[in-house]
């Protein structure tokens, strides 16, 4: 019977394997020879002492707090959860960098996006430091304390923020699948470090881009004696790998020359407006008839262009909406100048009789060639200043700093390829009010799509004296929780669609279940009889259950049925993928019913309490009936 390690997944070793695969020759018994290594890469070896890197102190420590460990664990919180039986999302309480490790071995590749919003390094907000011995430890004194900003006075500013965020990307991309995204908000503070993080733990050749997003008025007062008025914020953008699809926007193909061929001769224009630089004919409905159509082919309720009817510009582009039960196929028609097409050199349009263009109302550009309209690339300026005045009240809960509007979030999840994947699951490790929940519950009420969610966020208490406070929230992941409670209730009942996800499974972070043994201890005797019984003293069964299948690969959100043997429960979990007893005094009854549970496709995992068989015969008997049973993968904790 193999022991559990109780350890996250060994980093180090993994990589070891990946390098192993490329080059078996420069591994000997686990150590890599790197004058082996050397020597397989040839020429392409950096030697000179002098060359580009991006470095800081303190940056190699953070690349092994990536690396190390965590013995801690999730602990299930059923009371503050939503539908705890049925949801598939994630909502974990506690600091992020121990539960990206906590989450490596279940999660890794699994993930389709990632968006954060870290803290921007303003001077105002929290920077946390990390502890490389005991960073569990260290979360549980930030909770106990209010959180202290990095002020700009501070000799490490930049430093600390850098040694915050560099082992939590590094963890992060782990998380993604191959054909994944991450997506960082920042502003001027730290662009141009993050972007260098980024490069270097994605690569320069995954970077996307960088959004601009504008989210102030350009006239908008302010105080102080600043020489610039920032208006826009961005967003890095950079993929997993080359698998990356490029998802661009996807326009309506269908074809005005149809209705050019339909149109009968026509009398001179009832008028000519100017629209840009054109002169734009427009002749009256009685004019003429589109005849040759069926009534279902007539696609044009209105059509909007974008861009500018300056000379040679190829950004201008239209959108055709259907036109429900039309009748008589005539309306107002107007007559373009095509750019650059002998043969062609107009194009007409259609709408309603009673949608005349006044002004170029509709018309702010020119279309574009048809073929071009199937897929256009999307910009990387947003302008969403409305969204971002409004966004303190998005969630109905009073949190008003470092929001994000959930429009901007659904575009994120476009580009990053949601729109074609309505199972994906997506990460947010700073997930503050919890923007990203309320956004993806919104995006899948669109198309009744089952895409979750894993929000992790540091329980930060908050202001004194602030709104927040005063309703009640004494931290961060309270408002959080009920702005997911309050938006899916109502995303529900705007939709009228029960069968969304609007649940959340609560965890916290906390040290292992499990009772270490400590030989250094004063009183030796009393460790060793209080390891009699491993579980650790508030905890519960079904708390180091949770731990289990975290240390093993496991997702959170698994299947899991209880069956109940004489008062003694047996935990079936994904269909019978591991079959776990951890009772005490476990007799040969409890084996005979566990092998019945065995799936007739594949061998399953069986897990057990070290101490928990009632003698030692019974658990050698156990052991070989089933191995009788073709159960070889028996492991203890």
């Amino acid at each position: 019977m193999n022991k559990l390690s109780g350890q996250t997944m060994d980093l180090v070793g993994h990589n070891i394997e990946h390098l192993k695969k490329l080059f078996p020759e420069v591994v000997t018994n686990g150590k890599v020879d790197f004058e082996k290594l050397k020597l397989v890469l040839g020429e392409e070896i950096e030697s000179s002492n002098e060359k580009y890197e991006f470095t800081w102190n303190g940056k190699a420590n953070a690349i092994k707090l990536a690396q190390t460990p965590s013995l801690g664990t999730l602990i299930p919180d059923k009371e503050s959860s939503k539908n705890w039986d049925t949801t598939e999302n994630l909502y974990i309480e506690g600091d992020n960098l121990e539960v990206l490790k906590l989450l490596q071995k279940s999660y890794f590749g699994k993930i389709k996006m990632i968006y954060i919003d870290p803290p921007y390094n303003t001077g105002n907000d929290f920077v946390y430091q990390d502890d490389f011995r005991d960073n569990i430890k260290n979360y549980k004194e930030i909770t106990e304390q209010n959180t202290k900003s990095n002020t700009e006075s501070n000799g490490r500013y930049h430093t600390d923020w850098l040694n915050m965020m560099y082992p939590r990307l590094k963890l992060a991309r782990n998380l993604l699948v191959e054909d994944g995204a991450i997506f960082v908000s920042i502003d001027e503070n730290e662009f141009s470090n993050l972007k260098s993080m980024l490069n270097e733990i994605f690569g320069e050749d995954n970077f996307l881009t960088a959004l601009s997003i504008k989210q102030r008025h350009e006239d908008r007062i302010l105080k102080g004696d600043k020489d610039f008025h920032e208006v826009v914020e961005y967003c890095l953008i950079y993929k997993k790998s080359d698998q990356y699809k490029q998802f661009k926007r996807k326009k309506d193909n269908s074809s005005i020359d149809e209705y050019i061929y339909s149109i009968t001769e026509l009398e001179p224009p009832v008028e000519k407006i100017q629209m840009g630089n054109k002169l734009v004919e427009v002749f009256a409905p009685h004019q003429y008839q589109l005849e040759k159509l069926d009534p279902s082919e007539a696609l044009f309720k209105r059509i909007s262009i974008r861009g500018s009817l300056k000379e040679g510009n190829s950004s201008g582009r239209f959108y055709m909406k259907h036109l429900d039960g039309i009748k008589e196929k005539y309306g107002w028609l107007y007559k373009v100048p095509e750019m650059g097409n002998d043969q062609n050199p107009f194009r007409y349009f259609m709408l309603p009789q009673s949608e005349k263009v006044v002004n170029g109302a509709y018309f702010q550009g020119v279309p574009m060639d048809k073929t071009d309209l199937i897929e256009i690339p999307y910009p990387n300026f947003l302008d969403l200043v409305d969204v971002f005045n409004n966004v303190g009240y998005e969630g109905d809960v009073s949190f008003r700093n470092g929001k994000k509007p959930i429009k901007f979030i659904e575009h994120l999840f476009t580009l990053a390829g949601l729109e074609d994947d309505a199972n994906s699951l997506v990460l947010d490790f700073f997930s503050g009010s919890a923007s990203t929940a309320h956004a993806l519950f919104h995006y899948n009420a669109r198309d009744n799509g089952k895409r979750n969610f894993i929000l992790v966020q540091l329980p930060e208490k908050t202001e004194d004296n602030s709104e927040a406070l005063k309703e009640g929230f004494t931290n961060i992941c309270e408002i959080g929780k009920e702005r997911i409670r309050r938006s899916g209730d109502k995303i529900v009942k705007d939709s009228g669609n029960n069968d969304l996800d609007i649940g959340f499974k609560v965890f916290k972070l906390e040290t292992s279940n499990v009772k270490l043994w400590n030989p250094d201890s004063e009183n030796l005797d009393q460790n060793l009889f209080d390891l009699q019984d491993i579980i650790k003293e508030g905890r519960t069964k079904e708390d180091l259950l949770f731990e289990i299948l975290l240390k093993i690969g496991i997702p959170l959100t698994s299947q899991i049925e209880e069956i109940i043997v004489q008062d003694k429960v047996i935990y079936s979990v994904g269909y019978g993928a591991v079959l776990l007893c951890l009772e005490d005094e476990i007799e040969l009854n409890m084996i005979e019913k566990l092998i019945t549970l065995k799936p007739e496709d594949f061998e399953p995992k069986v897990i057990f309490k070290e101490s928990g068989f009632l003698t030692d015969s019974v658990k050698t008997n156990a052991i070989q009936m089933l191995k009788k049973n073709g159960i070889t993968d028996v492991r203890s904790v």
